[in-house]
């Protein structure tokens, strides 16, 4: 009977699963490799109540102690995400070896009790047991998920000590560690060591450079990794997607679909969400829909993409329907789908609506209001002008008030003029000791913009008494695949004389067509005509003038900038599409802003 027992539970995790009953049902004596084969069915199934009963028999039939099948126990709990029951089995194992210690250590891992695999492995080198290559993977991760690099590099002296730095698991669970840490140059070193990689490892280096900020350094091992001839998997993709998304490189995203269509990845849920994001953060929302109809399951993750995709491109109405038949499909929103409807309505200032989908929240689909969500009515209502609303929304909150509100409001009462409440909002976020530039240079705005010179001084002042520094304006954009960025009056670029001369070129003619600087955005008391020249060389007036002298005429120009782009230059760029005839594509910190014959997107709302 166990030898066919045995080939039955062999076939599949569900014939394994299934089988148990049918063995415990009958008289059959089973043998300690049937159990072993019903738990790792358990394990693989993640069937947690069937594993409990194959343990119950196990008691019962007499191999309760036994070594072998207690280090199955272990990992079938582990797997199951039941670390209380594995680490009762680990505690009245009468022997335990590195397997037992392995198994349990890389459960908490599992689970999320990184903090206590790290006293385990402490443990278990006290009682003198030698660590395996697994275990010493499973430490490292446990160093990865608690973002250690101290405790991460005495693992990786355990490695050098045990022998195990060409193993490939740990090598790859070093890199990934390492990226995680912060620590790129540990990361590389690692990898360039390694005398074979795999797709983990390749994928670990790229996502360590993708969340570091490092982007070329990414896409650039994306070329490499596809030379090696390696199978790629969706993390992968998914890890260089994020890049292009953050550079804006559509040309490379394109390229990456296409490698994403040859994998057959394209239908899946995930890869199809990741594809969606790509394409509306690089400015392209028709792509982004001929994925989202290409998705063989759409879940709220794929809607709720496409729905922020289509409000930070200001496509607020399409946006809300797209919700609205979202719901109508039978797809239950979730909270980050009314972070993007709420800000879909603030984009374009739809107070009404976005006050009844924030009450729709708690009322129709029991979802409790986030920092994020006020945040996006105090941004709502603040930008419609309704600054006393605003302060009450922050005041009346059951969420104790964070940075990000108070900044909402003090951008608004920028834009509104209000210096009053913009120093009342600035010193509560300083209260709440909100060091970021974007405080005091909004403040320096309201102050600037109301003449009060002295007071921009003093807030200055104290930005250097505090240590805090202004970040500064960049923009990048994509020529033939190759990214080039501009600061605030660049003459790094090599081609700075041209593009000097182009956008003189062009400041001239829109001058003449009524293009009137707005000097009072400088926040500097200096004569008028050098607030001019100040306001002439902005990142974004750079890299347009860059592309216009770089592509043919009638190709679409897209910039990408770090901050908000400035008032000025927002209408400096209605005038350069009139004057040009193209359609240029800005995107900032807050939105896309898509201008074409003197006349933007946004409706000069943003």
């Amino acid at each position: 009977m166990c030898a066919m027992a045995n080939a039955i539970l062999k076939n599949s995790c569900e014939g394994i699963v299934d089988a148990v009953y049918k063995l415990y049902k009958g008289d059959f004596q089973v043998s300690r490799d049937t159990y072993a084969f019903v738990l790792q069915g358990c394990a693989r199934a993640d069937s947690l109540i069937r594993g409990k009963t194959a343990h119950t028999h196990i008691i019962k039939t007499g191999f309760g102690e036994d070594k072998f099948l207690g280090n199955h126990l272990l990992n079938m709990y582990a797997k199951c995400d039941n670390i209380v029951d594995a680490r009762q089995v680990f505690d009245k194992m009468p022997q335990r070896n590195v397997v037992s210690w392995t198994a349990l250590i890389a459960g908490c891992v599992h689970t999320g009790y990184a903090e206590e695999a790290l006293k385990l492995f402490e443990q278990m080198q006290l009682e003198g047991v030698r660590a395996n290559d697994f275990t010493l993977s499973s430490v490292i991760n446990a160093c990865s998920s608690l973002g250690n690099l101290e405790m991460g590099k005495c693992a990786h002296g355990d490695v050098r000590k045990a022998g195990f730095e060409s193993n490939l698991v740990v090598g790859s669970a070093l890199v990934d560690m390492y990226a995680k840490c912060g620590s790129l140059k540990d990361a590389r070193d690692v990898f360039d060591k390694m005398p074979e990689r795999d797709v983990v490892s390749w994928t670990s280096l790229i996502a360590g450079y993708a969340e570091n900020g490092c982007g070329e350094e990414a896409l650039d091992l994306f070329v490499k990794v596809l030379e090696e001839g390696l199978k790629l998997d969706q993390f992968t993709f998914a890890s260089v997607l994020r890049v292009c998304s953050r550079m804006a490189c559509l040309v490379q995203g394109k390229q990456v679909h296409g490698y994403i269509i040859k994998t057959g990845f394209e239908s899946n849920s995930v890869m199809g969400s990741a594809l969606i994001d790509m394409y509306t953060k690089c400015g392209d929302t028709d792509h982004a829909l001929i994925v989202f109809n290409k998705i063989s399951e759409q879940n709220v993750v794929s809607w709720t993409t496409l729905i922020a995709g289509y409000a930070q491109h200001g496509l607020s109405k399409e946006a809300l329907q797209l919700f609205e038949k979202m719901v109508g499909a039978g797809i239950e929103p979730n909270d980050i789908t009314f972070v993007a409807v709420l800000n879909a309505c603030c984009h374009v200032g739809l107070v009404n609506e976005g006050c009844h989908y924030f009450d729709s929240m708690t009322s129709k689909y029991g979802i409790n209001p986030t920092e994020q969500h006020y945040t996006c009515m105090v941004n709502l209502l603040g930008r419609a002008g309704c600054l006393s609303e605003a302060e009450k929304i922050i005041n009346k909150n059951q969420i104790k008030p964070i940075g990000a509100m108070w900044g909402a409001l003090l951008s608004a009462c920028r834009t509104h003029g209000n210096t009053e409440l913009a120093k009342h909002a600035a010193d509560r976020l300083l209260e709440l000791k909100h060091e970021v530039a974007t405080t005091y240079v909004a403040l320096s705005n309201v102050y600037a913009a109301d003449g009060r010179w002295d007071d921009v001084a003093k807030v200055r002042n104290l930005m250097k008494q505090r240590g805090v520094k202004k970040q500064p304006g960049c923009s990048w954009i994509e020529i033939k695949g190759c990214m080039h960025a501009f600061l605030v009056g660049d003459r790094g670029h090599p081609q700075h004389e041209q593009i000097y001369a182009m956008l003189e070129k062009l400041i001239g003619r829109m001058k003449d067509a009524g293009y009137e600087p707005n000097t009072n955005l400088v926040l500097h008391d200096v004569e008028e005509e050098q607030k001019e020249i100040l306001l002439s060389y902005h990142s974004e007036k750079l890299a347009i003038a860059f592309g216009l002298m770089s592509t043919i005429p009638g190709k679409t120009i897209r910039v990408l900038k770090n901050l908000r782009v400035c008032i000025d230059c927002h209408n400096a760029i209605k005038f350069v599409s009139k004057i040009v005839d193209r359609e240029i594509i800005v995107r900032d910190t807050n939105r896309f802003h898509h201008f074409k014959d003197g006349s933007c997107s946004c409706n000069d709302y943003w």
